[in-house]
């Protein structure tokens, strides 16, 4: 091999090993921020020494290949490391002592063996969402410093979903930090007493993360599923840890009843495929019946259905329809109207456009989208242009169609997203020709 064929080899193995180490970050960040936060005692460290450790791999893989075990190998530079910041303060104690002893007993029994327990692992990733979500910081704080911390998203990512801008992020989590940090917040799950009081956040985090693997708000991926997936399975572990709250089965029917639709919601070449385009036999009716016996159980418990049970009635009007035309869209509206009336909210209220449209028709939809057009509360969004457009599609106004699914692609973050988007834009104006 030539020394140009030897270089180029080189390279194309370094950018192997680097999107390996960007994968397994996206994948173990929470587990293994949460195992250091239970092993130092300190989120704040927890995090400081995980990056630490993803900078090292950086550093390393493209030169020394990838780590059979990824995972275990970033957890146990990031303990070696906080053995290191120990040692330097002089607090070679029992704690100390006591990692020293699991990492060497660890790595004597397999060099290559994950240094957690999947079962305590489950209890640390909680935990830590617990502790984001402590009643010391503000709702936003408690957000946005979960979804960095458990859900593994960049401060870019968090402010897409949230519509601010990522310095306001980046503030947010640094002042979480700190005020977990001055509050001496505990590194240990709250009483059951308290579990109450911060499920409403919890839930609302573990939402959040779900959606932003379901449609990513930027990239050249339509979802990540790996993330809704882990958002899935804190949602079941929630719902063991507190079966009498109704809400959380509700959270998991939802899950479980979105989530049962990732292999119809992109092709092979990961472009999207809209509901109603969607082979419904790929749908996963496992996921379906799961969802279908949360929704149960959320129902079973007597104190009617909440935000999070509302959406996930939405979701099995679908997951039980034969075809988009079978689905019972009259049912779906009359649920977002529940849902309207106990958390009311602009997407909401897009969203119950969409079925009447479906129900009785474009033209008493678009009365609905104009009207959040007037109160603003979307202005800048790509989701209100996009609903305007289709609707204007139905009704026949093509030009204003074509302006309004534009504008949509000029605002949305997703690549694949604006390519959907821009591929209607095409047909509206061939169709014109």
């Amino acid at each position: 091999m030539s020394q140009r064929g030897a270089e180029a080899g080189a390279e194309q193995a370094a950018a192997s090993a680097r999107r390996r180490v960007e994968a397994v970050w996206r994948i173990e960040s929470a587990r293994i921020v949460a195992t250091l936060t239970r092993v130092t005692g300190d989120f704040g460290l927890a995090e400081d020494l995980a990056q630490e450790a993803l900078l090292d791999a950086l550093a390393q893989w493209p030169r020394d290949g990838v780590p059979a075990n990824p995972g275990a190998w970033l957890t146990a530079v990031a303990k070696r490391r906080a053995i290191d910041l120990w040692r330097r303060r002089e607090r070679l104690d029992a704690r100390l002592a006591a990692i020293a002893h699991d990492l060497e007993e660890g790595q004597r029994r397999d060099p290559e063996a994950a240094p957690w327990d999947p079962d305590e692992i489950q209890d640390d990733v909680l935990r830590l969402v617990f502790i984001a979500c402590h009643p010391v910081l503000s709702r936003e704080a408690q957000v946005a410093l979960t979804l960095r911390v458990v859900g593994g998203l960049t401060s870019e990512e968090i402010g897409r979903a949230f519509m601010i801008p990522t310095a306001t992020v980046q503030q947010r989590i640094v002042r979480a930090k700190r005020t977990l940090a001055a509050a001496h917040v505990p590194v240990e799950s709250p009483p059951r007493e308290e579990h109450r009081e911060r499920l409403a956040s919890v839930l609302g985090v573990v939402y959040l993360i779900f959606n932003e693997g379901y449609a990513a708000t930027s990239g050249p991926d339509w979802m990540r599923p790996e993330l809704a997936l882990e958002a899935v399975r804190l949602a079941r572990v929630l719902a063991s840890l507190v079966p009498g709250e109704s809400e959380v089965h509700g959270l998991l029917a939802l899950l479980e009843l979105q989530s049962s639709r990732f292999a119809a919601r992109v092709t092979r070449e990961g472009e999207p495929v809209l509901l109603g385009d969607q082979d419904r036999r790929r749908w996963d009716r496992g996921a379906i019946a799961r969802g279908r016996a949360a929704l149960a159980r959320a129902d079973a418990l007597g104190r009617g259905r909440g935000a999070f049970a509302l959406q996930a009635g939405i979701a099995e009007c679908h997951a039980v329809a034969a075809s988009t035309a079978s689905t019972d869209w009259e049912q779906i509206v009359v649920l977002y109207e529940a849902l309207g009336r106990i958390a009311p909210s602009p997407v909401v209220e897009l969203n119950r456009a969409v079925a009447v449209s479906m129900a009785t028709g474009p033209a008493s939809a678009l009365r609905i989208v104009e009207e959040l057009e007037r109160d603003g509360s979307l202005a800048g969004t790509a989701m209100l242009p996009s609903v305007r457009g289709e609707l204007l599609a139905q009704l026949g106004r093509r030009e204003e169609a074509v302006d309004a699914l534009a504008e949509a692609a000029r605002r949305v973050g997703n690549e694949r997203e604006r390519d959907v988007l821009l591929g209607k834009v095409r047909a509206l104006e061939e169709g014109a020709r």
